[in-house]
Parts: structure tokens; C-alpha cells; sequence
């Protein structure tokens, strides 16, 4: 079985994700499985406002097939299990709901989707594929082989943690979802792992910034914009807050 050889030392997965990113080029725009470890082990390591727990990471194309599936642990059962079918679900709903001109994150849906909003419903409107789900070995899970691997896994998810991907040329490709930690830290680590992949040069979005970001501006269960998001920490609202400028978006040389 072809695996990923996993280096724990952060310093050195840094010189790991750029050796394959230098090295390696994307397949159809995406990242392989190897460059999407690399960076969301790197990205795991920093402060994101979370537990700091390991985490899973799902890559779709345009056409919502799952393309990559990894977890920044050693081992399958290091990160919440549950996760992994979040992860390619927010995945397949920020590919699903963005646009080439108009990019839209999971956690952009939270509020229109409570009831009364204006979007109510739209969790329920794609449901997850469970033949892919919870098909094939669990050996194989998290690994190149991964069962999802190929296949389309629908869902919607509405909360932290899925992205649109945008290659340097602005193209939309698909989409990475995220999932282990609090919503706002799974947020936080996607936005961080799609900007060291180099898939972040993002058209516009509702946030105040006009991009993907997570907005924070829910008081007394109202959300100012009505694009908003709970918070979980003041930490992981503060390193939200400056996402676009720690990490800010467009095509990298």
C-alpha cells in the first residue's frame, strides 16, 4: 500500500510541503494527497482559537468528486472519526453553493440557513452520499486509497470549515473541507491550508473584507449581515478577524 511518509517535526514538514509543492505539480489544479498533508500538518501546529486537536482534510473537484481525503495525526483514530464524512461535506457545499465570479464558505451559510432565514432548508437539500460514506476498508481510510476517493459524496453542511478553491488564473477548481476542532478554529485551518496551497486568489464574498471569511457579527442570536457565524473563542475570532491580512488572498508568485 503507497503511503505519505509522515515527518511529526513541524520545522520539517514545512520543508516537506515545500520540496512537494516545488517539485510536484497539481493534478488538474488540486493538490496531491501528499501536498495536502504536508500542509494541513503544518497548519495544525500553529494557534488557530481551537482545542488544538488533529484534524481532517477532504479535497473536491468542480464536479464534487472527492480527489484527497488525509488527517494530520498519526494515525486514522487520532482525530475524531465523525469528521471525516463533515470534512468531505463541507468540502462538497462550498464547492456546491460558489461560483466562478462569487465564492461562498461554509460558514457564510450559518445564518440564512436557521429557521426563518433565508436559505432554510439548504442543509437538508443535498444529503450526503452514505454508499460512499462508509464504503470500502477502514485500513484504507485517510490514505491515497481512501473508499471516498473517486467518488461523489454530496452533503451540505453549514457551519466552519469548507472553502472554494481558486487556482493563480482565478479559476474555480473545487473545494477543500475541514473538520476536528471547534467550527471557528476548522474555519481558521482551512483558510491557512488553502493559502499555502495556493488556491486562495478568491473573485468576492459577503464579508466585509469582500472574500470567504468567516463574519462574527452575531448579538443577541442576530447576525448584523446575515452571513454570520457563532463564536467559539475570542481567540479564533481575533485570528479570523485577520485572516486577510496574515494570510490574505490572490495569487501567490
Amino acid at each position: 500500500m503507497k503511503h505519505c511518509r509522515v515527518i511529526l517535526n513541524s520545522a520539517l514538514v514545512t520543508i516537506l510541503f515545500t520540496v512537494l509543492f516545488a517539485f510536484s505539480a497539481f493534478a488538474n489544479g488540486l493538490p496531491t494527497h501528499c501536498q495536502l498533508q504536508a500542509a494541513l500538518k503544518t497548519v495544525v501546529a500553529e494557534e488557530n482559537g481551537g482545542f488544538g486537536f488533529n484534524m481532517w482534510a477532504t479535497i473536491v473537484d468542480r464536479d464534487g468528486v472527492v480527489k484527497a481525503v488525509v488527517f494530520s495525526g498519526n494515525d486514522r483514530g487520532d482525530q475524531w472519526p465523525g469528521s471525516r464524512v463533515i470534512a468531505a461535506q463541507k468540502a462538497n457545499t462550498a464547492n456546491a453553493f460558489s461560483l466562478p465570479g462569487f465564492a461562498l464558505s461554509t460558514a457564510n451559510l450559518f445564518t440564512a440557513t436557521q429557521p426563518g432565514g433565508s436559505l432554510f432548508g439548504l442543509q437538508f437539500s443535498n444529503p450526503v452520499n452514505t454508499d460512499v460514506a462508509y464504503r470500502g476498508s477502514s485500513k484504507d481510510i485517510g490514505t491515497e486509497k481512501d473508499p471516498m476517493v473517486g467518488h461523489k459524496i454530496g452533503g451540505v453542511n453549514v457551519f466552519g470549515g469548507g472553502l472554494p478553491l481558486y487556482d493563480p488564473d482565478g479559476k474555480l477548481v473545487g473545494a477543500i473541507g475541514v473538520s476536528g476542532d471547534s467550527s471557528c478554529a476548522d474555519h481558521n485551518i482551512s483558510w491557512k491550508v488553502r493559502h499555502k496551497l495556493n488556491l486562495d486568489n478568491v473573485p468576492a464574498g459577503v464579508s466585509p473584507t469582500k472574500d470567504d471569511n468567516i463574519v462574527n457579527d452575531i448579538t443577541d442570536g442576530v447576525s448584523a449581515g446575515g452571513w454570520g457565524h457563532p463564536e467559539t473563542t475570542e481567540k479564533a475570532t481575533e485570528i479570523a478577524k485577520e485572516l486577510p491580512k496574515t494570510h490574505p488572498i490572490g495569487p501567490k508568485p
